[in-house]
């Protein structure tokens, strides 16, 4: 890639781990779901007015909208607004490479081959030594809320290769705004709405300041800069740089609110980055050759944070 362009897919990945601290920072202001929704609400209701008609069928967006909006992003919030480690948090959530390919196998018929298998097998023994590390200084149900998390990543990353949008940033805006009514509703069922207003009534700059950075900064400025990359160069070229997203997660967490990085944590981290990687670009590894299911790139890496 160009140096510019190489600069601006290192950006976006610093953006999206930095975002973990972020959301650290607002669960300290809002409830889980609430900030949830405030995310969606910002990120999406405006831009739909902009973006113009849907460009797939409502089906792909409400699918999609459910389970990356409430599925995969209300369970992330609630698991760090349980006690998941914000850094941590980044790590884990990439084990969603092996959910898309356990969930592409099973639904779409993409068999694996033996460089992904490994690759599932070396992530897993990675989220293994983080569940230990884990165990031994924070809640275990807030680790699993955050491995849900990651399945339903999964799932929206399957359900958007079906939908095959012709225009990714409609595609991503539409889906954006599905959650955000589900979001509400679930916050004042769950939350309760003396909760919520008095979130809202307290409201203040770092408050703001955090709705504003994962709503406009990770979201819509993060998914065009990594879609701008996407239209210039190939994707196995571009989605390496998305396994900076825990190393930035981890140090900025470490920097900024001081967590702890254990040898452990330091293990899971190898061995998650490398199992993510032979899983998502185990087809281009294996070189031609390869059937067709497995040399298409694995939407592991998917630019929805």
């Amino acid at each position: 890639m160009k140096p510019a362009h190489t600069g601006l897919a290192v950006l976006v990945a610093a953006l999206w781990g930095v975002n973990f601290v972020v959301i650290d920072i607002g669960l300290a202001h809002f409830p889980p779901l609430l900030f949830c929704a405030l995310r969606f609400l910002l990120a999406a209701v405006p831009a739909v007015f902009l973006v113009g008609r849907p460009c797939v069928p409502w089906r792909w967006i409400v699918g999609v909208g459910l389970a990356l909006g409430v599925g995969k992003f209300g369970l992330l919030f609630i698991g760090m607004n349980a006690g998941m480690p914000a850094g941590l948090s980044s790590l884990v959530l990439q084990v969603q490479a092996v959910f898309t390919a356990l969930i592409a196998f099973a639904f779409l018929g993409e068999r694996p081959g033996p460089v992904r298998v490994l690759g599932m097998g070396v992530a897993l023994a990675g989220i293994g030594v983080a569940a230990v590390d884990e165990g031994g200084s924070g809640p275990l149900g807030a680790f699993a809320l955050v491995l849900v998390a990651a399945a339903f990543w999964g799932v929206s990353n399957v359900l958007t290769r079906k939908a095959s949008p012709a225009a990714p940033f409609n595609f991503m805006v539409w889906s954006s705004a599905v959650p955000v009514v589900p979001l509400l509703v679930l916050s004042l069922l769950f939350e309760g709405p003396s909760t919520d207003a008095r979130a809202l009534a307290s409201l203040d700059l770092p408050g703001a300041g955090a709705i504003v950075y994962v709503a406009l900064v990770t979201t819509l400025f993060g998914f065009s800069a990594w879609s701008r990359l996407l239209n210039h160069y190939d994707a196995s070229t571009v989605a390496p740089y998305s396994l900076l997203v825990p190393v930035f997660g981890m140090s900025s967490a470490a920097l900024f609110l001081g967590e702890p990085v254990s040898g452990l944590r330091w293990c899971a981290a190898a061995l998650l980055v490398a199992g993510v990687g032979l899983t998502s670009f185990g087809g281009a590894l294996k070189g031609r050759g390869t059937a067709p299911a497995d040399t298409a790139p694995a939407p592991g890496l998917t630019p929805t944070r």
